[in-house]
């Protein structure tokens, strides 16, 4: 028979792991890594300096902005401008997409796994929680490691495209890190932190409140 357990940590638990898992999603496909500085006209007027919204083309891992020209005038264009793996900008680039990819693929089915601990407690005889955190503490490795080699590709032609001759590895020039580099280190840190919080989780609905609903026949257990 399949109990529903629901507890405030085993809830909490599941809904962070949907979110580490689509935040590092979003950061993985989003162009705004690097942010370069403001290109677009600017106008005078007296002694003040108006800026018309000037644009700042981004990078990331393979997909970027930039301004197109389109019928005499220029719009946003964002897209990937690698067609393939082997175009990616830097050698160190691509490690760090197959570490954030493989990280990526274990915090999905972590969140799959969570949606349905309210139901199934173990897997194999083993918890759920604690394979779970475990899958988690693995994802947060890969995503170390890639993030610490993302840095070592700031000194390829591409990024010297758009952040000028100063950048070199570990150094960004004359560019600005975006929101999907901040994104992708506090989806890592979260993801620590639900490895670590799955412990709590697993009590939660062990615990003798809950086993003691199970004995008195219900299938919907809720325990604050």
């Amino acid at each position: 028979m399949c109990h529903v357990i629901v507890t405030c940590r085993s809830m909490l638990w599941t809904l962070l792991s949907i979110v580490v898992a689509f935040a590092e999603l979003i950061a993985f496909m989003g162009p705004d890594w690097l942010v370069s500085p403001p290109s677009g006209p600017i106008s005078t007027n007296g002694s003040f300096r108006l800026s018309s919204r000037p644009h700042r083309p981004t990078l990331g891992l393979y997909a970027r902005c930039r301004k197109v020209p389109n019928h005499h005038r220029e719009h946003v264009q964002c897209g990937p401008y690698a067609e393939d793996f082997a175009e990616i900008a830097s050698g160190f680039w691509q490690a760090t997409v197959i570490f954030l990819a493989v990280a990526i693929l274990l915090l999905a089915v972590v969140a799959l796994f969570a949606v349905f601990s309210m139901c199934f407690q173990s897997i194999m005889r083993k918890s759920i929680f604690n394979v779970c955190g475990l899958l988690q503490g693995i994802a947060g490795l890969f995503l170390i490691m890639g993030l610490m080699l993302y840095p070592a590709g700031w000194g390829c032609d591409k990024v010297r495209q758009y952040c000028g001759p100063d950048s070199s590895p570990y150094r960004v020039g004359d560019c600005s890190l975006g929101w999907a580099f901040y994104a992708a280190i506090g989806g890592t840190v979260l993801t620590f932190f639900c490895a670590m919080f799955s412990a709590q989780a697993e009590k939660a609905t062990s615990s003798d409140k809950v086993q003691d609903e199970i004995e008195e026949g219900r299938s919907l257990v809720c325990v604050l």
